[in-house]
């Protein structure tokens, strides 16, 4: 991902870009250097105080994705699905590498639509460092037990300090009279409620960021029974301007989200 955004050209020219940069023990940005400072020298102070913040950043990230100890063997408790060589080791240090590149991409507009799935769907994965040994699927089917629901709740509560940590990010970049934040749409959720009972209704969704003003935040709101989620989605593609009527099983679109309070 990180040489996709940052590599230039096409997949082999990506490849002999990383075998130079590691042979040479040089960084990416070494390859831009001399563009960045005729860049700089045209900048106002503002605008040089950004650049700044932007290679430093784009050179933050670089570091760790190669120095953080790599997950070369499958991990223990979790099947071995077949996965990018050179995964870091630590579970968090990953989605914090990944979200931080998700931040640089849509700083420097390379996209304006990412998806991240933070493990597979009915993964067992384990999370030792929450001191829980057992599998996150295991233990969705918990079977009323409080013991394991206690276990969801903390991994639950785990996964949104992951989302806090993007936010933070999105916030922390200036754009246009507010923050990158302000003019993106966080959508974060799961498709099940209740993996005891497989419970596809009544999904917890939290949606984050104003969206360009799309999004009047800070409120809690509860919809009528049945009413399927499409219908955000359906929202959500016309405030980014893709107008459409319908999407999947949508009945209509969720307007509540834009009245002001």
């Amino acid at each position: 991902m990180f040489d996709r955004l940052f590599g230039g050209g096409t997949a082999a020219d990506q490849k002999k870009s990383q075998n130079q940069r590691e042979k040479r023990k040089q960084s990416i940005l070494d390859f831009a250097r001399e563009d960045a400072q005729t860049l700089k020298k045209r900048l106002g102070s503002a605008d040089q105080h950004k650049l700044d913040e932007y290679l430093y950043a784009v050179r933050d990230v670089e570091k760790r994705v190669s120095g953080a100890p790599k997950l070369d063997a499958p991990e223990k408790g979790i099947p071995d699905y077949p996965r990018p060589a050179g995964m870091p080791r630590d579970f968090g240090e990953h989605l914090r590498q990944l979200m931080d590149m998700i931040v640089l991409a849509l700083q420097t507009d390379s996209t304006r639509f990412v998806t991240l799935m933070y493990t597979n769907d009915s993964s067992n994965r384990n999370y030792p460092n929450l001191s829980i040994r057992e599998g996150h699927h295991d233990l969705s089917h918990h079977g009323g037990s409080q013991e394991k629901q206690a276990k969801i709740g903390r991994i639950n509560t785990y996964h949104v300090e992951q989302l806090a940590y993007l936010v933070g990010k999105l916030k922390g970049v200036k754009e246009g009279g507010g923050t990158l934040l302000d003019h993106s749409l966080l959508m974060y959720g799961a498709g099940i409620a209740d993996g005891n009972a497989h419970e596809h209704g009544n999904l917890p969704i939290l949606l984050v960021g104003k969206g360009g003003n799309a999004l009047n935040p800070g409120r809690h709101l509860r919809f009528a029974k049945d009413t399927p989620l499409c219908n955000l989605y359906v929202w959500m593609l016309n405030r980014l301007g893709q107008r459409t009527e319908s999407f999947g099983d949508s009945t209509g679109k969720l307007e509540e989200l834009s009245e002001k309070r």
